[in-house]
Order: structure tokens, then sequence, then C-alpha cells
């Protein structure tokens, strides 16, 4: 009769790290929500830490309700002292060990505390092919307004690091929309946005990948 072989867990240097990616957002969250579905479908091999909106009126407070997914308001009156509140949005990252932040039309900028403690870790997408048009008080429209006032050809969106610059972080990946001469505003927005959750789901397949 055969020896009964007994299963010993892994040593913790052996185990598999599962990255937990966490949403920041300040209206739709519409690709947090394409990333999470995606989560939820096996598509991105990593799991949910926290989700944030400054608004309290967003309707990814109410996406998220409706999903039953915990979610924090944090903002300028839950936590009026700008310091407190920098501390409240790391503090709710950090109690989900988070590995990884994605910034969804996130409409303010980073605190220092959450910036130093996630160095490296916070991503944003930026509707143009950085470094072109970025920068403090680019973003939505104007952007769009100032590729075509530049009569650019291409356009696109831009997926970079979070640093304590805007849009001056290493640049993760790209994809390009072609600029039509009859474009409008309302129309190369379109266009743009039609690409941004793929983006960022690939590149953020790329990234969990590399890390497991």
């Amino acid at each position: 009769m055969g020896a009964t072989i007994q299963q010993r867990p892994l040593a913790p240097s052996l185990q598999v790290h599962i990255m937990k990616i966490s949403f920041i957002a300040s209206h739709g969250g519409s690709s947090a929500k394409q990333i999470i579905a995606a989560m939820q479908q096996q598509i991105i091999h990593a799991e949910l830490g926290s989700l944030i909106t400054n608004n309290s009126d967003s309707s990814f407070l109410s996406w998220a309700n409706a999903q039953n997914l915990p979610i924090q308001v944090i903002n300028a009156k839950t936590h009026p002292i700008a310091e407190d509140e920098d501390a409240a949005i790391a503090k709710a990252l950090s109690d989900t060990q988070t590995d990884l932040i994605v910034l969804s039309g996130y409409m303010k900028k980073i605190g220092p505390q959450t910036l130093t403690q996630f160095a490296g870790k916070i991503l944003n997408i930026h509707p143009s092919l950085l470094p072109n048009h970025g920068g403090r008080g680019m973003y939505g429209d104007r952007v769009h307004a100032a590729v075509l006032k530049a009569g650019e050809t291409v356009s696109g969106a831009s997926i970079h690091v979070v640093t304590d610059h805007y849009d001056e972080g290493p640049i993760l990946n790209q994809k390009q929309v072609p600029v039509n001469q009859d474009d409008t505003v309302e129309s190369l927005r379109a266009r743009v946005q039609s690409i941004e959750s793929d983006l960022y789901i690939e590149t953020l397949k790329n990234i969990v990948n590399i890390s497991q």
C-alpha cells in the first residue's frame, strides 16, 4: 500500500500574489466600470481593492451602490482640511492592501501623502498622445479643442503614471485615432473615448501578467 502524500502549503516566497486594483473617479467612471467587469470575467486576473469618489452626486457612486460594491465618498466636505482628505484617501487604499490605483476621470490632483505612499502605482488616462496637449488645465474637451486648433492629423489616448506634475509621468501605453478634417470637439471626443477602456484593460493585463 503506497504511502499517503501530504500536501503542504507553498512557502510565503512561492505563493502567487493576486494584485489588488483600486479606483478613484469623479463622475461616470466609464473606464473603471469596464475594467471592473474585465476583472470579474477574469480577463484581468486581479482583485478589487477600494472604490473612491469625491462626488456624492456621481453616477459612479450610484452604479457602485447598485452593484453592491463598497465605495467611499472622500472630498472637501467630508474632510475640510486638504491634508486630512489626502490622508483619508491613502488610508482607504491601504486598508484594502492596494497594489495599483486607476484614476477614471478623477478631477482633483492627488495629494502628496497618497503620491508618496503609492509612488509609481497610480495610473491615469489622458485624451491625447502625450506629451502633446498635456499639463495643468488640460482635460476633457479642452484637450480635443487644442488638438483641432493645432491641426493635428492624429490624436488618441495615453496611459501614464501619475506624478506631482500634471501629465508628465512615464507613458505606459498609447493608441492613436485619426483626426478628420470635419471633426468637431464632440466627434473627436467620441472617437477617443471609444478606445480608452480597451487601452486601459490592455495596459492593466500587461502589468498584472508581469507581476505574477
